[in-house]
């Protein structure tokens, strides 16, 4: 019951945490940080749930949880089970909805994505006003990235013509900063929780604060290399139009918060910084502990 406790509380943690780190700004001082805590976060939260439940259907058993549930297993094929065995059961089958969903939205974003790159080798056209991205003709002001492993960015003529060199070359950082982090695969798994458990609230919180952080964090590497300012810019120019479904847009997220840190918000010191990243970690290691051993 010792493991069962200490999962217990580790789980109850990760669902007080997640609501006020979900409104928190403090992490927008920080966008990386703020999504290594919330991906170990959401990594703790998985394994805890789990593993309580294998823990609750395993303690007759006496023994750690890698050991008593080959034990189980053993006693299971000849049919000698324990009312506790629903719980067993739970558990596992609460992991495998878990990995399922992850591949299912996996697969899913995968054929999107290889329908809208087939569209776009017919439709888009290179321009040397947009190095190194695809160019629609259209007349909104557009710009979004399809991730992969090789990803492809897009323009809008419309956001050629409607901004400046200096803006073009921002949105264009911005964009690439999403394809070469992988910001996809950040998102991912919290997509995957949301299709599990769509009627939560909270689940549905999350993934908009992450999703939040990842464009902030595409603000940061852009503005590094080309400036706050022009950046700032041409997100006031973008409309309300959202990139395709499986993209990652430059102004489809809460433009008004990162126009808010782009104008000057302070980064996080350091100190703070590795504060919550050893929280997490810890957060992690106490399943891990009692899954592993």
């Amino acid at each position: 019951m010792n493991a069962a406790l200490h999962l217990a509380a580790t789980l109850v943690l990760c669902v007080a945490v997640a609501g006020p780190l979900a409104r928190a700004r403090w992490v927008w001082r920080a966008p990386r940080t703020g999504i290594l805590l919330w991906q170990m976060l959401g990594l703790s939260w998985a394994l805890s749930a789990v593993g309580l439940l294998l823990a609750l259907g395993l303690a007759p058993y006496d023994a750690p949880i890698p050991v008593a549930l080959a034990r189980w297993v053993d006693d299971a094929v000849r049919g000698d089970v324990t009312p506790f065995a629903v719980l067993v059961v739970l558990g596992l089958l609460s992991a495998l909805d878990l990995v399922i969903g992850l591949v299912w939205t996996w697969c899913s974003v995968l054929r999107v994505r290889r329908r809208h790159r087939d569209v776009l080798a017919l439709v888009a056209r290179r321009d040397d006003a947009a190095p190194g991205a695809f160019v629609l003709d259209h007349p909104h002001v557009v710009a979004y990235c399809v991730p992969g492993a090789r990803s492809a960015v897009v323009l809008s003529s419309g956001a050629l013509t409607a901004l400046t060199r200096d803006q073009v070359d921002a949105v264009l950082g911005h964009e690439h900063a999403h394809g070469r982090e992988r910001h996809d695969l950040v998102l991912l798994p919290f997509s995957a929780l949301c299709a599990v458990l769509p009627k939560v609230r909270l689940v549905r919180s999350v993934a908009r604060a992450v999703a939040l952080l990842v464009e902030m964090r595409a603000d940061e590497s852009a503005s590094l290399r080309h400036g706050a300012q022009p950046l700032a810019a041409a997100l006031r120019r973008f409309g309300s139009a959202r990139p395709p479904e499986g993209a990652l847009g430059a102004a489809d997220v809460a433009v008004e918060a990162r126009l808010d840190r782009l104008a000057g918000l302070p980064p996080l010191p350091g100190a703070l910084r590795w504060s919550a990243l050893v929280t997490g970690l810890v957060l992690v290691s106490t399943p891990l502990s009692f899954l592993v051993r």
